[in-house]
């Protein structure tokens, strides 16, 4: 897609392309350096919506990156834990219309350690008003 952020990656100056493969990159973005630090994304090379559209191929090369990655992080940050996933679809909170995988390394000392994904989706405040 053109107007695809993820799709023209190569022309994104913000973006740095860390690792590759044949079917993904796994990038961090300048800006997001100073908050998360470390943090990335692998994504497909081809434009999918989301997850469940990637083939086995990008699955295999997407845990490749991932284990790469993981390598890259703990030699330069020596994170406490990781955190890892995909958001899809916009109540999932998917901002970017193309699948992506984020790597998040975490520490001991980060105002929110010890919260992974689930703590914010299990607050009362998120609970589904009954129909």
């Amino acid at each position: 897609m053109s107007d695809c952020l993820f799709c023209n990656i190569v022309e994104d100056g913000d973006q740095q392309i860390i690792l590759e493969n044949r079917t993904c990159y796994y990038i961090q973005k300048k800006s997001e350096q100073t908050v998360l630090e470390g943090s990335g994304l692998i994504i497909p090379k081809a434009h999918h919506q989301n997850v469940f559209e990637l083939t086995e191929e990008e699955w295999k090369d997407t845990r490749s990156l991932l284990l790469q990655a993981k390598e890259i992080l703990e030699e330069s940050y020596s994170p406490d834990g990781f955190s890892v996933g995909w958001n899809t679809g916009e109540a999932g909170g998917q901002s970017i219309p193309h699948a992506h995988l984020h790597v998040i390394p975490r520490f001991a000392d980060e105002p929110y350690a010890y919260k992974g994904i689930r703590y914010w989706l299990k607050q009362p405040e998120n609970k589904r008003e009954k129909l």
